[in-house]
Order: structure tokens, then sequence, then C-alpha cells
């Protein structure tokens, strides 16, 4: 498997081998949708998101990171590290996250909890003031929630940490860093716990979470317990009724559709399931370290034709880019953002049917569109929807042209038709040859629709 998701110790190939072939987590439940009805993406458009690893508050992961990695491969590490900046400011933060909100961009922002080991989120950062930890922290939690989800990736993306003590464990080998392979064998209980830790750490500081982000390949061999933990730590911590993670991605020609797991209770008052959401590309910005500039082209080419993002968003699949966040800041020479904003640039040029989402929302939509129970009879359009969904997209064959009417416990609302399927949003519909194409913010629970003659 050519996993993507590697984060700072996968970047080397001295460091453990390729990952192995894993087991996959079970689906869980499937309901019947009916013959003729197809959901579609939202909006009839494809989704975008950026995914940003490595980020935390303050603290540049791969200043501390790089030496901590060399007691265990010295051959591999042999970056300056020294000369790296210790510090990725805020006013970065907000430059960035201002830029992305002005031209519509969403996705997802680690925060590492005790990021290299250097201090804590909620307690202190050695080498910062109280003052300047809480700032910063402020910084997050006011201009980012509108546009970004928030997951820890790992507790401190080197060190296993012991949850008991809150310390690292003693012993220094490639076994115990969180990239590699502590996470083999490891039980849903044992996972769970781990990833409980961050989560309260974040949940301290007034940090809302949807998700985790895994360091490197963690859980990469248990993937099914992975999926399992990552449900439940959620659920416990933050009560998310749709938890989601990021672990892989693909830039060949694999699916990189998010992948929807442990469905369960479908038609109960507790529905459950998880979502793996999947890179489509590597991070062509500016590296996990800062070192490596990328290149604007293997995502998008200057034809607007060529490139990563093209293919993926002409199979009509999420298009979702990694990046690292050193890397995006560069040593303050900013390459990786500048390569970014390129991109966007590009992607505005050459596409008009993309929908930026945060992975929330993405994790949202997928869950709803493969586990929502559709049934047809006669003129009637029955949803039996184990989760809310904001711009359900479907389309509906039928002999005859006709007009949609939704009615949510008994109360009838027309839907407008659209002037062309560019204008397509929430509360709409057009005519699509032998179908009709609409969307609709469905209810969670019972819902339908009325088929009515123009």
């Amino acid at each position: 498997m050519q996993s993507i998701a590697l984060g700072i110790a996968g970047a080397s190939q001295g460091l453990g081998g390729s990952v192995e072939a894993a087991r996959t987590p079970e689906i869980g439940e499937r309901p019947r949708q009916a013959e003729g009805i197809t959901v579609l993406n939202p909006r009839i458009r494809v989704p975008v998101s950026l995914i940003i690893d490595d980020s935390t508050c303050l603290v540049n992961l791969a200043h501390f990171a790089i030496p901590q990695f060399k007691e265990v491969f010295p051959e591999s590490y042999r970056q300056p590290w020294k000369t790296l900046p210790r510090e990725i400011p805020d006013s970065f933060v907000r430059q960035f996250a201002e830029w992305c909100h002005l031209h519509g961009v969403k996705g997802k922002y680690s925060l590492i909890p005790y990021p290299a080991c250097v201090g804590w989120l909620d307690r202190f950062l050695p080498g910062w003031s109280k003052r300047e930890l809480e700032q910063s922290l402020e910084l997050v939690r006011t201009l980012l929630p509108a546009d970004w989800d928030f997951h820890p990736e790992g507790i401190s993306h080197t060190w296993v940490i012991n949850t008991k003590t809150g310390r690292p464990y003693s012993e220094r080998s490639a076994r115990f860093l969180e990239n590699l392979r502590w996470s083999d064998r490891k039980s849903v209980d044992q996972l769970t716990d781990y990833f409980s830790y961050p989560l309260r750490i974040l949940k301290n500081v007034g940090i809302r979470c949807n998700g985790i982000t895994m360091p490197g390949t963690f859980g990469s061999r248990v993937k099914p317990e992975l999926a399992q933990a990552v449900l439940q730590s959620c659920r416990d911590i933050f009560q998310v009724e749709i938890p989601h993670y990021f672990l892989d991605g693909f830039t060949d020609d694999r699916s990189v559709a998010p992948q929807v797991y442990y469905a369960s209770g479908l038609d109960g008052p507790d529905p459950r399931c998880v979502v793996s959401i999947l890179s489509c590309t590597d991070d062509w910005f500016g590296g996990w370290d800062g070192l490596k500039p990328g290149s604007v082209d293997k995502c998008i080419a200057a034809d607007l034709k060529g490139g990563r993002l093209p293919e993926v968003i002409g199979r009509g699949e999420p298009a979702i880019l990694l990046c690292h966040w050193p890397g995006m800041y560069y040593n303050g020479e900013e390459i990786g953002f500048k390569i970014f904003k390129e991109i966007v640039r590009r992607l505005d040029s050459a596409f008009d049917n993309l929908l930026w989402m945060k992975l929330s929302e993405i994790t949202r939509y997928w869950a709803a569109k493969e586990l929502t129970r559709i049934e047809r009879s006669g003129s009637k359009i029955i949803f039996h929807a184990p989760f809310a969904c904001p711009d359900f997209t479907l389309r509906i064959t039928s002999r005859s042209i006709l007009k949609p009417q939704v009615s949510v416990k008994g109360v009838l609302s027309p839907l407008r038709r659209a002037t062309s399927p560019s204008h397509l949003d929430s509360g709409s519909w057009y005519p699509s040859g032998k179908a009709i194409v609409m969307c609709l913010d469905i209810p969670k629970g019972k819902s339908q629709i009325n088929l009515v003659a123009e």
C-alpha cells in the first residue's frame, strides 16, 4: 500500500520499511435505496479540502522533532535542524487563516497537544510565556472554527506517552515512536485510551475535535481496531455524532472517496458509524520540515488539465490535499503557502463546480449518502435518515417532468426550480433529461418528497 499520510517519521524509507497489508474494517449495515434514485455529490459539485498536519500552537514541530527522530535513525535525519525556527508565529496563522477564509478554503488543522514533548497546550510551553500560549489558543479558538476542523495528531508526534504517567516511555527505539510500530497488536480499548488522552487535553483548552489524525503510520496494521477506537473515543469525549479520522491517501488510480465503517443502529435512536478520510496528494507544498520546495504542477498544471487534482475532480471524488504546517511556513519564506495560493488560483480558473468543505462536512455527507434508506412508492420518495444532512442531492428518474414538494412532519414545502444546474442549492431542483435533480436539507429520521405534475 502506498500510504502518503506518513507525517514526519514516514518521510524516510529507513523507518521500518513499507506498510504491510492490513485487515480492513467492517462496513456494517447498508440500507436499501430504491432503484432509479442516485445520491449525487452535494449540489452536484466536487468537494475540495485541505489537510494540515504537524500544526500546533507556536511550536515548529520540525525543529524539535528532528533530533528526537535522529536518536533512533541517525543516518536518516541529517537536516540542519538547529537552523530551523523554533516558532511558527501567530501572525502567520492569522495571515493564512484570513486568506483562506477570503477564498472559501476549508479543511482540517491539527493541534498536537504535547508537541515533540516540548510542553502541554493545557499547562505551559517552556520558552513561551503563559500569556503567549493563551493568546495563541484564543486565536485558534476564535479565528479557525468556521473553516477548519481540529484534530489531535498523536500526543507528542514523537515519543509514545504513557497515559498513566503523562511521560514518554524510557526506551528510545522505533517501537516507541508514535509514528511507527507501537500501535501494532493493540486492542480497541488500548487505542481508545491513547486517543482519549489528547482529546481531553484539547477539551481542557476549549478546542472541540470532530476527528483524529494519525501521526505517521500509527494504526496502519490494526485498522479495524483503530476505526473502532476513533468511534468510541470521539463519542466519549466530545459526543461527536459522526467521528472521522485521517490515516491514508493515494496518488495512484485507487478511489479516494471517504470510507464509511462500522455502521450500526441506523433505524434506532443511537445510529453509529466512523469515516476514514483519504487524501489524494502527497505534500507537494513545502515538506514536513520546511526544507523541500514542492510543485504547483504536480497538483494542477499550468494548462489547467494536467496534474493530480484535475484527474480526481474529473472522477467526481473529493479532492483532499495534504500539507504540513512547517512546509507552509517554510522558515518564514512561506514557499508552501505561495504554492497553495497558486493552486487555488488555478482551480478557480479551471473549474466552476468545486465546493470547499471541512472534513466533518464531507464526513456527514458521505455517511448520509451511504446510510440513508430511500423508498419509492408511486409519487412518494421516503427518506429514513440516521443523520441529518444539508445539501443532500439526488437524481430521480421519471417518465415525465415532476416537480417535488418536501414533506417534513406533515408540512409541505415546494422546491424552487433552479435556472441552471450551476444554480442548484438547497431547496431547489431542475429537470435533467428523463430525470429530475434536487437538493434539500434532510432531517434526521423520516421525511418525504411528493412528486406532482408540472
